[in-house]
């Protein structure tokens, strides 16, 4: 009698294995080798949704001989007993495998990559309580403004789980909850979404949806930003293959640059899941799915109970929040550049455009009363100019911004050098301290070229 028995905790993109133990007897010659390791079916086990128990029958695994049992136990190490694996019964003696769970298929097969995944799921499921997460009653602002739902599934059985991005209010929501509880949301959302495969019994993936239009420079704001590469990180982290496609709608000439900005927090297998239809995207998402499992306001035939093309009992268009629901004044932003300048004086923060499709983005915040600023377009590239010398892109006015932010963002389609000024010659009086940040958003090149060749068929209508 060869047995062994464990604890199995690991986050795959499905479900989370835990306590099992299973005992293999062994009666002759050895009735099956595990096989090198290989994406494929997991086998049925018990299985844990985000604290959701849903029992299955766990069968009795197939085992190569004590040599060889020894010999995996000893390549894989405590991978075996953490779960990494798991052994999946064929038909017959000869066919059973041994076969990777999403957790080390999401690390392309690579143990030592697997296994460190492992354990920071365990700790992010800790800092989370992911165990309670399903009970937990997120905050009113997050469940009136959160700008996502799931409604329907594609044509494999997988939920379909939308986002809004004219509706979402990240600042907003930023002022009025904690970073943390708003990460909590996205997480118990992704737990929805997996209870609801749990029931299905058939999938284990979901389709993702982003509405992009109305994409402005609200939805480039730094925190805003940083917050959705923390949750991307998290997501691929703890939810490895979850995401069956990600189709994005109504993509924008800023897209390539907001892409660009979270592109190296997914992995390129998440990347070649992306999908952008052109202009005929309500033709093309019933590809994906059947009319009657997709919103009117997307193309399909579903509504609410009573009509509503939109949907809105089920996929949460967000909006701007109240000022009522504000717990504090601003957002702790770090800045990269802190100045003072003397009475009188100005600065010029030079900028180069190498590449048409660029943004440019500033911040700034003031320790005392006022400042001007402006935003000029250099004539002569190389060269010192004032400001009377060079082409006012941005007026230049004064801004009462004292221990408050300043946000705004320029797109550029050509190749040009700007210059930001700070203007303090008015006052001959006081030096003002001004923190600032300043950076040039380049666009993601694949997805620009795919939006500009959408944008050509559109434009010539006979190709």
């Amino acid at each position: 009698m060869c047995c062994f028995s464990g604890h199995l905790l690991f986050l795959s993109s499905s479900w989370v294995v835990a306590s099992f133990s299973a005992y293999h007897h062994h009666q002759g010659p050895p009735r099956g080798t595990p096989t090198a390791i290989s994406p494929g079916t997991q086998g049925a086990c018990t299985q844990v949704f985000l604290g959701l128990w849903v029992p299955q029958l766990l069968p009795e695994p197939h085992c190569g001989s004590p040599c060889q049992e020894r010999d995996t136990l000893s390549k894989a190490g405590r991978r075996v007993e953490w779960g990494l694996f798991l052994q999946t019964p064929g038909t017959g003696p000869q066919d059973s495998t041994t076969t990777a769970c999403p957790l080390v298929a999401a690390r392309s097969f690579d143990l030592e990559k697997s296994d460190d995944m492992l354990q920071k799921q365990v700790k992010f499921r800790k800092q989370q309580d992911l165990h309670n997460i399903l009970a937990w009653q997120p905050p009113e602002v997050v469940r009136l403004y959160n700008a996502n739902g799931t409604c329907g599934h594609d044509n494999e059985g997988s939920p379909m789980w939308y986002h809004i991005i004219r509706g979402l209010d990240l600042k907003g929501l930023f002022l009025s909850i904690s970073r943390q509880k708003l990460l909590r949301a996205k997480s118990q959302s992704c737990g929805l979404s997996l209870r609801e495969c749990a029931s299905s019994g058939k999938v284990e993936k979901i389709i993702a949806v982003f509405d992009f239009e109305g994409l402005s420079q609200r939805h480039l704001w730094k925190p805003g930003v940083e917050f959705a590469q923390e949750f991307l990180t998290a997501l691929e982290a703890n939810y490895p293959e979850i995401l069956r496609n990600i189709i994005v709608v109504r993509a924008c000439k800023l897209f390539p640059v907001a892409f660009n900005l979270i592109k190296p927090y997914i992995t390129e297998e998440m990347r070649r899941k992306v999908v952008i239809p052109g202009d005929d995207w309500k033709q093309e998402l019933p590809k994906f799915t059947s009319p009657d499992q997709l919103p009117v306001e997307f193309g399909g035939t579903m509504t609410d109970t009573d009509g509503n093309p939109k949907c809105l009992t089920k996929i949460n268009y967000g909006g701007k929040v109240p000022r009522s629901y504000y717990l504090r004044n601003q957002v702790r932003v770090q800045y990269k550049h802190q100045v003072t300048m003397g009475r009188g004086s100005s600065l010029q923060v030079e900028n180069e455009i190498l590449f048409p499709g660029c943004v440019l983005r500033w911040q700034f915040a003031l320790d005392e009363v006022d400042i001007g600023f402006g935003v000029f377009l250099k004539t002569k590239m190389g060269e010192w100019q004032r400001a009377g010398e060079m082409m006012e892109v941005l007026p230049s006015q004064r801004h009462w911004v004292r221990r408050c932010a300043r946000l705004a963002l320029l797109a550029y389609f050509s190749v040009l050098a700007d210059v930001l000024r700070f203007d303090n010659t008015y006052s001959l009086m006081h030096a003002k301290r001004v923190s600032y940040t300043v950076e040039v958003l380049l666009p993601d090149k694949a997805s620009e070229e795919k939006i500009q060749s959408l944008e050509a068929t559109r434009q010539s209508p006979l190709q």
